[in-house]
């Protein structure tokens, strides 16, 4: 009996000790809004910020719309209902969020826009991204050299140009970027966009869906190249849309000795546009290490929520419609089969196992 109250007298001392330090580091709750569960690095993104929150001391909310924007915006109301001390927000359509960011201002909650900029509000008081207007440029620099590397002798080059979603504002950067390298080369014929098609209103993809790209590429095919010319290059401005464009290609007998691939983009990545670059037929993404977003969006938070002051903004570059908001931009990197191993596989991003 003795040894009995000995030990429970033990365990009471330990909880007594450990109740205190808990509570400490109980820094409140933030709510996590991503856009949706069917593009893998989303997936990422949330539990990477997730895990970096809670190893800070905050608890968590992680919500996912699936590309709803009514979803998102009741999460949204539900979640700032709940007294949170900031709010990490990438948006579906950043012009929807207005009324209720207000509510969150009047809460004091903070906001930070995550790798979408929110706009029509003064309430969004940070924004964490990539440099999307460089990841156009990389796009194209890729398809450029890549439409030098595997048909040399071809002039002019018959290029397609796909866009994102006309509701992310990150889209437009990106399709930006890319044409401002190949504009020139649009203009001295170098570059034929055999369809005509330019421009966001026509080459856009709502809500980034691959099966979207793929019939809008089949319906190119079918109505540009059925004279038995060839497709030698396509501007695709996310690894989704590039997997749903290489599928109509493959579809209408691209990949062959006779019919090679043409030089397809992309962002992002993701595993399996990986293991295509390494087969061929994609030809190069973007690499944007979303642990690097994460962890920079969650410091910045902390450091926020903690009374310090926030250094390094960009205050110039990412007007909202209504401020500029003070931004951290981070570098992309172009990834191609002679560099993946360095970037993606080194680096830990993905395991050399998940790529055979």
């Amino acid at each position: 009996m003795k040894l009995f109250k000995s030990a429970l007298a033990a365990v009471t001392v330990s909880m007594l000790a450990l109740a205190p330090a808990a509570h400490a580091e109980d820094k409140g709750l933030v709510g996590v809004l991503m856009p949706t569960k069917t593009i893998q690095r989303w997936i990422n993104d949330g539990a990477d910020v997730k895990s970096q929150l809670e190893a800070k001391g905050y608890t968590v909310d992680l919500q996912y719309a699936q590309d709803n924007i009514p979803n998102q915006l009741s999460q949204l109301e539900n979640v700032i209902t709940k007294g949170p001390k900031a709010l990490i927000v990438a948006s579906i359509d950043g012009t929807t969020l207005t009324d209720a960011l207000q509510k969150a201002a009047d809460a004091g909650v903070v906001v930070i826009a995550y790798d979408r900029l929110i706009k029509k509000t003064p309430n969004v008081d940070y924004y964490t991204t990539f440099d999307n207007y460089g990841v156009g440029v990389i796009q194209a620099n890729s398809l450029i050299e890549g439409l030098k590397a595997r048909f040399p002798d071809t002039k002019p080059w018959n290029v397609e140009l796909f866009g994102g979603s006309p509701d992310d504002n990150n889209a437009y950067f990106f399709y930006d970027g890319a044409l401002s390298v190949l504009q020139p080369l649009i203009d001295d014929g170098t570059i034929k966009i055999k369809s005509g098609q330019t421009g966001m209103d026509k080459v856009g993809t709502m809500t980034w869906l691959a099966a979207t790209a793929q019939a809008r590429m089949d319906n190119l095919l079918s109505a540009n190249y059925a004279d038995g010319s060839r497709v030698d290059g396509v501007l695709a401005p996310n690894d989704g849309l590039a997997r749903g464009i290489i599928a109509s290609l493959r579809g209408v007998g691209y990949g062959t000795g006779d019919q090679p691939w043409p030089i397809v983009t992309g962002q992002d990545a993701e595993t399996a546009s990986v293991k295509a670059i390494i087969g061929g037929e994609q030809y190069s993404t973007v690499f944007k290490d979303t642990r690097e977003l994460a962890k920079t969006t969650v410091d910045l938070l902390d450091t926020v929520l903690s009374g310090g002051k926030p250094e390094n903004l960009d205050t110039k570059t990412y007007n909202n419609d209504v401020k500029v908001v003070p931004s951290i931009l981070l570098k992309p990197h172009a990834v191609d089969k002679g560099n993946y191993e360095a970037l993606v596989v080194e680096s830990g991003y993905i395991k050399a196992d998940e790529l055979k």
